[in-house]
């Protein structure tokens, strides 16, 4: 007979032993608008860092958008590393660069000329486009037999 016996891991995975008490919160970091499926489905961020960011990722965004002060070294050379007066070395500080990256979304490269349309409108005037071209081919096509007689 098999059992199956589950081993649970810890939900906080600490950085050292300093992180647990300077990157505190009482709540979990979760960004629906640009992770809508969380970060460890999202397949951009590694078990670990799916991880850190849901457990320190509120401490992070405080102390990044100066919400929250530093209460010791390790948070002020966050600071320092988010507003770009030093490079990031620590985990959560790289981390941190990552997602700020990855949450900026990957840039949209257009045809010139193009508009960006909503979902929503995007059915009908694609139809009106259509219906426009074939209006504009039709007209050069008869405007070339005039040309040819």
């Amino acid at each position: 007979m098999l059992s199956t016996t589950s081993t649970s891991l810890p939900h906080a995975v600490l950085v050292n032993a300093e992180t647990a008490t300077s990157f505190s919160s009482d709540r979990r970091f979760y960004d629906d608008a640009n992770f809508p499926r969380g970060f460890k489905r999202s397949g951009d961020f590694t078990h670990k860092e799916a991880e850190l960011l849901e457990t320190y990722g509120v401490a992070m965004r405080a102390l990044a958008s100066g919400s929250r002060s530093a209460i010791n070294e390790e948070e002020q050379h966050f600071i320092d590393a988010a507003k770009g007066h030093t490079a990031p070395t620590s985990t959560l500080e790289k981390l941190w660069q990552k997602y700020l990256k990855l949450s900026m979304g990957k840039p949209f490269y257009a045809v010139v000329g193009t508009t960006l349309m909503k979902a929503s409108s995007r059915s009908e005037s694609s139809v009106d486009t259509i219906e426009a071209d074939i209006e504009l081919a039709e007209d050069s096509d008869e405007t070339i037999v005039e040309d040819v007689e």
